[in-house]
């Protein structure tokens, strides 16, 4: 059985476009089809601005939503980052061997520094670095990931490429998977991806209630970028969506297609707030993975320090 490897950032509650963008209605799926790896990428959020006191909150909200979506901790190794320390272990060593010019060329680097963000910080710069050890280390054969991240996984190849050559066979170079759905628009600026940082109306959270889903829709904005991003939702969200039914009816439409959305996040509504009812569950589930992990990791990690002569 073939491995995959993918995670989720705690960087806020979940919404449809990190949903549909990531492949996430597919993690169930996968765990029947692949030996499925699945983990927070927590150390990956310290490079935005947080706040401490919300960072725990952020973990056991992303990880109950992973495990409300139907993921069985038991059907694959389930962890959050911070807990395997062979990541940022073997990140140093990626470091040395990565150029300045490589991470100078990544696009996501580039967006942030052209707006000017307050907090450009040396882990935007490096991160892709951190991403590159935490796929090597386990040596998946699939990675799914948002098409925004393309260039890191081709960064990640490259790494390995360059650690095999120089040292000797070591890691295996993943192939990225894609997700059918490329990008969900925000709501209210369909010309931009759906993010939290355009505002709460702008995007629709996995927990949002039916009310205010529909309060959302109603005020989504229908220009034809606009409409087309609706109408690419509800061919996911409504069975056999014909977009003829609705010319000149954009109001019924935004209505049923916020009630479809609501209705298929029913069951997840329920039980992530019944999973974060007990975090000390959650927490147990996540420690258990990391063990799982680490008898995966500290393996490849030693074969590295071998390779490069830190020990004998």
């Amino acid at each position: 059985m073939k491995t995959l490897l993918t995670g989720l950032k705690p960087s806020g509650d979940l919404h449809i476009g990190n949903y549909l963008g990531t492949g996430l209605p597919d993690w169930k799926k996968w765990t029947g089809e692949y030996s499925c790896i699945f983990f927070i990428p927590d150390l990956h959020s310290l490079t935005e601005e947080f706040e401490p006191g919300d960072k725990t909150e952020q973990i056991l909200r992303v990880a109950a939503a992973i495990l409300a979506l139907g993921i069985d901790p038991d059907k694959c190794i389930f962890f959050r980052q911070a807990d395997v320390l062979e990541h940022t272990n073997l990140m140093w060593i990626f470091n040395c061997i990565t150029s300045m010019g490589q991470l100078e060329r990544m696009t996501q680097y580039k967006d942030k520094v052209a707006r000017k963000i307050e907090n450009n910080n040396a882990g935007l710069f490096t991160y892709p670095v951190l991403q590159a050890a935490d796929i090597l280390l386990y040596e998946p054969d699939v990675v799914p990931v948002g098409i925004d991240q393309k260039q890191h996984i081709e960064l990640t190849r490259d790494i390995a490429v360059k650690f095999n050559n120089r040292f000797g066979q070591t890691f295996k170079l993943p192939e990225p998977q894609f997700s059918d759905f490329k990008k969900v628009m925000s709501l209210t600026d369909p010309e931009s991806k759906m993010s939290k940082s355009h505002g709460e109306k702008s995007y629709i959270a996995l927990h949002d209630e039916p009310e205010v889903i529909m309060e959302k829709m109603k005020k989504a904005v229908t220009d034809e970028v606009g409409l087309k991003n609706l109408y690419d939702l509800a061919n996911y969200f409504i069975p056999g969506f014909d977009a003829k039914q609705y010319t000149d009816q954009n109001a019924k439409f935004k209505e049923d297609l916020a009630v479809a959305i609501a209705d298929h996040f029913a069951d997840f509504r329920k039980k992530r707030l019944e999973l974060l009812a007990h975090p000390e569950n959650i927490i147990q589930i996540l420690q258990k993975g990391a063990e799982k992990a680490r008898a995966i990791a500290n393996p490849k990690l030693i074969e590295a320090w071998k390779k490069i002569g830190l020990i004998g």
